[in-house]
C-alpha cells in the first residue's frame, strides 16, 4: 500500500494537477462541527414535534424518527450538493469533496457517499469508516470508495500573480460583470485549477496537444455561461481560456479601458 497525502492527476496531454488530501484529524473535526449543527437543528425540530403532539400523541415518535433520518443523511447530501462538496464543517475547516478522477462531482456521488455513512458509523463513532480511512491510499472511507470521491484541502493561499503570464491586456469578458460573476459561481475549484495549470504550462505542450486541450477547455467554459458575440468575436480558444482564468483568479482588477477608439 502506497500512502500519499496528495492526489495527482495527469491528462493525456501530460499536464499534471496536484491536490492535498484531508487527513483523519481535519475530517474528524469537520464531522464534529456537522454533528453539533445537526443536534442543534434536531433540538428545534424536537420542540416542534412535542407541540404537534398535543394533537396526537402517536405522532411524536414517528415524527422524531423521520426527522432524525432526514437530518442525519439529508443534511450532508443537501449541503454537499448546493455547496459543491462542502458542509458547514468542511467550510470551516477548508475541506471539499471532489471526484477522485478530477471530474465534476455528481449528485449520485453525493448521495452514495452519504448513504453509506450508515455503514461507516458502525459499530460506533465511525469505527468502520475510520479503519478504511487509515488503510486507504487516498484517505477514503467506505462511502468515498463506493462513490469514487476524495476529500481535499481547499487552497487558502493568495491568488497567484498572473501579470507575468496574462499581462495587462484588455479582457473583453469584463465588460459584462454580471456574466463574469455567474461564471465564477459556476466553476468549481478543481476546474479553475485545471484552467490555470493549462495556461501556466501551455509552452510545455506540443502544438497539437495544446490546440486540443484549449479547445476542450473553451468548449466547457462556453457551455457554462454564454457571453455575447461582441465579447468573444476574434478570440481563439486559448485566448478565451486565458480571459476566463483572468476572471477567476484576478477578481479585484484595476479599471480597464472599454475599447480602443478607432
Amino acid at each position: 500500500m502506497n500512502r500519499t497525502n496528495e492526489l495527482i492527476l495527469q491528462t493525456p496531454e501530460g499536464v499534471r494537477f496536484r491536490y492535498r488530501l484531508a487527513g483523519p484529524a481535519a475530517r474528524f473535526l469537520a464531522v464534529s462541527i456537522d454533528v453539533a449543527t445537526v443536534m442543534l437543528i434536531s433540538s428545534s425540530v424536537a420542540h416542534l414535534c412535542y407541540l404537534l403532539g398535543a394533537f396526537s400523541s402517536d405522532f411524536v415518535p414517528a415524527a422524531q424518527f423521520i426527522a432524525y433520518f432526514a437530518l442525519t443523511f439529508g443534511y450532508s447530501i443537501f449541503f454537499e450538493w448546493i455547496w459543491r462538496g462542502q458542509t458547514i464543517g468542511k467550510r470551516v475547516l477548508k475541506l471539499r469533496v471532489v471526484d477522485a478522477d478530477g471530474l465534476r462531482l455528481t449528485s449520485a456521488q453525493v448521495v452514495i457517499r452519504n448513504l453509506l455513512r450508515l455503514v461507516d458509523l458502525l459499530p460506533v463513532c465511525y469505527t468502520v469508516g475510520g479503519a478504511f480511512l487509515v488503510l486507504s491510499p487516498k484517505l477514503q472511507r467506505l462511502g468515498d470508495l463506493a462513490a469514487n470521491t476524495v476529500v481535499i484541502r481547499v487552497d487558502t493561499g493568495l491568488s497567484p500573480d498572473l501579470t507575468p503570464i496574462l499581462g495587462d491586456s484588455f479582457n473583453s469578458l469584463r465588460a459584462f460583470p454580471h456574466l463574469a460573476a455567474r461564471l465564477r459561481q459556476s466553476v468549481d475549484p478543481a476546474e479553475a485549477q485545471i484552467a490555470l495549470e493549462a495556461v501556466l504550462r501551455r509552452d510545455k505542450l506540443d502544438a497539437a496537444a495544446r490546440v486540443q486541450l484549449f479547445a476542450t477547455l473553451a468548449e466547457h467554459f462556453r457551455s457554462l455561461i454564454s457571453f455575447p458575440e461582441t465579447a468573444t468575436i476574434g478570440l481563439s480558444d486559448e485566448q478565451y481560456v486565458r480571459d476566463v482564468v483572468d476572471l477567476l483568479f484576478r477578481q479585484s482588477v484595476e479599471k480597464q479601458e472599454i475599447a480602443p477608439k478607432i
